[in-house]
């Protein structure tokens, strides 16, 4: 058996994009800061001198016109991989991504594809003010024709990317920018982090409850779950992975083994992702339930700057084990 590696999840997308260049010509990344500057979170780092300008593009500063450019070039047989610099900045795109990404497959009667990937950081928790550090996800995993993709760890973000660019229809990574110092170890071999885009996965088996979770959130779940497990309660942690399509069929079995289920999620409550989870539960598991469906989610405010207001907004490990407290002392 290969020995493990033990790297950073920037370093694991990095390697990602990096297999994925080198393996087809068609593949090119494109952004704000990729190339000379190394991409905003460094994960592009040396692309540019080793690929060139043509396969490593900065684009100006308008992702309107960089992501329409990308579909055009997917329409047309290439692969490539677009970075917005973080999904506030991917609103300025929104037309280019739901009106025509999106739709294209559907309204040419399947004749054309649009095998495009769109990486962006997501998320707060880094003093950097609500323009830089909302969770909009599930405006992306509203939409049909998308598949909406948030690698939780070192070996999603190593192995997310290439059945990404295989996909003929779109696929959006959600990258929390708190994962991307994120250290564990990875095996050599391919096995230890090649995943398919379709499933959930239950990182901490447990029969009390069920802590429903994905990217930035995943490692606070972890923690409360460890937390928890010190108090004598056993939580299992499943990490949806995959926002669109969400996987039921593993969400439905925990809730059914554990009974109780809440929901972790840095999106706000109102029309959020952790809302249709809960709809999801109660239409396919309502008479498993022991308990009501708890959320424990972001503040309804912009994300402050000052961190002591930034933590008290965001979901925390702290207010995850209140939750699982609670609802076991109520049953």
């Amino acid at each position: 058996m290969k020995a493990a590696t033990k790297m950073t999840y920037r370093d694991a997308m990095r390697m990602a994009m990096h297999e994925a260049l080198k393996a087809d010509k068609r593949v090119f990344l494109m952004g704000e800061d990729v190339g000379r500057y190394g991409g905003s979170y460094a994960v592009s780092k040396g692309f540019l001198a080793e690929f060139g300008a043509d396969r490593v593009r900065d684009a100006p500063l308008s992702e309107l016109a960089f992501v329409g450019a990308g579909i055009g070039a997917a329409v047309n047989g290439m692969r490539p991989i677009v970075e917005i610099m973080t999904v506030n900045f991917s609103l300025l795109a929104m037309d280019q991504i739901v009106n025509t990404a999106a739709t294209l497959r559907h309204m040419t009667g399947g004749q054309c594809s649009v095998p495009l990937v769109i990486r962006m950081a997501t998320g707060a928790g880094r003093q950097l003010g609500a323009q830089h550090s909302h969770s909009l996800e599930v405006w992306y995993a509203h939409i049909p024709g998308i598949k909406v993709l948030a690698p939780a760890t070192v070996a999603d973000a190593r192995g997310m990317l290439a059945p990404a660019l295989r996909d003929p229809d779109p696929v959006i990574i959600f990258e929390h920018a708190q994962l991307y110092n994120l250290e564990d170890e990875l095996g050599d071999d391919s096995t230890a982090w090649q995943c398919d885009i379709q499933t959930a996965a239950v990182r901490r088996t447990g029969s009390d409850l069920s802590l429903i979770t994905y990217g930035g959130s995943l490692p606070k779940a972890l923690s409360a779950a460890a937390l928890l497990a010190q108090d004598g309660i056993q939580a299992e942690v499943i990490d949806l992975r995959v926002l669109r399509p969400l996987d039921k069929n593993t969400l439905i079995a925990s809730v059914q083994k554990t009974h109780r289920a809440i929901i972790v999620d840095e999106g706000w409550k109102t029309c959020s992702l952790s809302a249709e989870l809960m709809a999801i539960i109660m239409e396919n598991a309502f008479y498993e339930l022991d308990a009501p469906i708890v959320r424990v989610c972001t503040k309804e405010v912009p994300i402050p700057y000052a961190k002591h207001l930034e933590d008290a907004a965001l979901p925390q490990i702290e207010d995850i084990v209140q939750a699982a407290k609670q609802m076991m002392r109520k049953n």
